[in-house]
């Protein structure tokens, strides 16, 4: 169902779920902006106690209308990463390249071919570097139908206007199904040449008791990626165990005064599976996010302290996945899709009482 609101040339898209449980956690109603590469801007859950809440960090739909209009600090669809839960792709993460002196741009190589990518992001300190960010379809309009629990939007992307090797089709789906919020998306190579691939999600998951302090990770990986700092956030190439660190989330752990802007490899998966915890003791609730995708390589964690939220990105790819930073051998997440060929990346949300 769509609603009167337009965000990037098309309405907002409010989901219902029409087959909730009689009772307990459960998400109820997703919002989702087709305008804006069918990013999901809300998804309100049912608590424990009933009271419904707003599962994600997001302003409303009007001032959100206002934030994504293409402003100075929307450039390249930036806003779309500051709140709610965009989708990325051509790749994930950050891609370094030389910066052109004529347009906000980088020039860097990919896959053998040289591209130009924009220059959307980057450090805050004087003279620090910036790079392209988080994929080509963050501001992409992209036709779409819906029923009341459902939509589905199709995206024939091309090679972004020259900025991609290689075709790419894209089919993402939202549902709400049995309390769960689900995303599908299928990518398929429609051109005639291999066409290199990094799919991921951007939800930042708000914290309903908004004291972080206390609230748990739980992340199944063996290693964290170093960053020379936290403004860039930039790859050293230095993939460091977590176990003894204080970044171990195997066990959970609570996030107390850390600051995470940190990538997470060598997943340990369950039965098959991704899968991150963020749980919220003050409030009794946790959430589960699933993938069964194998390609999914990485978890990029954001929680600044002084922030109710945490920021789940389960990704194919590292950060600059092209660079030589990397030890010999490394994979750094990037698919190929052969010509013709399809791939599925999938995503389930599902929230459950502390306890249960």
């Amino acid at each position: 169902m769509s609603g009167g609101l337009r965000i990037g040339g098309a309405p907002l898209v409010t989901l219902r779920a029409r087959d909730l449980p009689p009772e307990g956690p459960a998400f109820t109603e997703a919002q989702v902006l087709p305008g804006r590469g069918m990013m999901l801007l809300q998804a309100r859950l049912r608590m424990p106690d009933g009271r419904i809440v707003d599962g994600l960090f997001a302003p409303e739909p009007e001032d959100a209308a206002r934030e994504l209009s293409g402003g100075p600090d929307d450039f390249a669809g930036n806003r779309a990463f500051a709140f709610g839960g965009c989708l990325l792709a051509p790749y994930a993460n950050r891609i370094r390249g030389r910066a052109l002196a004529d347009s906000r741009e980088i020039e860097t190589v990919v896959d053998g071919r040289a591209v130009r990518l924009p220059r959307n992001w980057g450090g805050k300190a004087p003279g620090a570097e910036q790079y392209a960010m988080h994929g080509l379809i963050l501001d992409a309009c992209v036709p779409f139908e819906a029923s009341e629990d459902a939509v589905t939007g199709r995206l024939d992307a091309g090679d972004f206007g020259g900025r991609w090797p290689g075709q790419l089709q894209l089919e993402i789906a939202w549902a709400l199904r049995g309390g769960a919020l689900l995303l599908y998306v299928t990518a398929r190579n429609t051109g005639s040449e291999p066409l290199p691939l990094g799919l991921g999600w951007h939800p930042y998951f708000q914290l309903p008791s908004g004291d972080r302090a206390q609230a748990r990770l739980r992340l199944p990986a063996r290693l964290r990626c170093e960053n020379n700092d936290y403004d860039e956030v930039l790859p050293t190439g230095r993939l460091l165990p977590v176990a003894g660190t204080p970044y171990d989330f195997n066990g959970g752990a609570a996030l107390g005064d850390l600051y995470l802007d940190d990538c997470f490899t060598d997943l340990v998966r369950q039965e098959g599976q991704t899968v991150v915890e963020v749980l919220d003791p003050a409030a009794g609730i946790g959430l589960r996010i699933a993938s069964p995708t194998p390609e999914v390589k990485a978890v990029q964690i954001y929680a600044p302290p002084d922030k109710p939220f945490v920021v789940v990105e389960p990704q194919f790819n590292l950060a600059e996945p092209f660079a030589a930073i990397w030890p010999p051998g490394t994979d750094t997440g990037m698919a190929r899709l052969s010509p013709g060929a399809t791939l599925a990346y999938e995503v389930r949300l599902a929230v459950f009482a502390l306890g249960t």
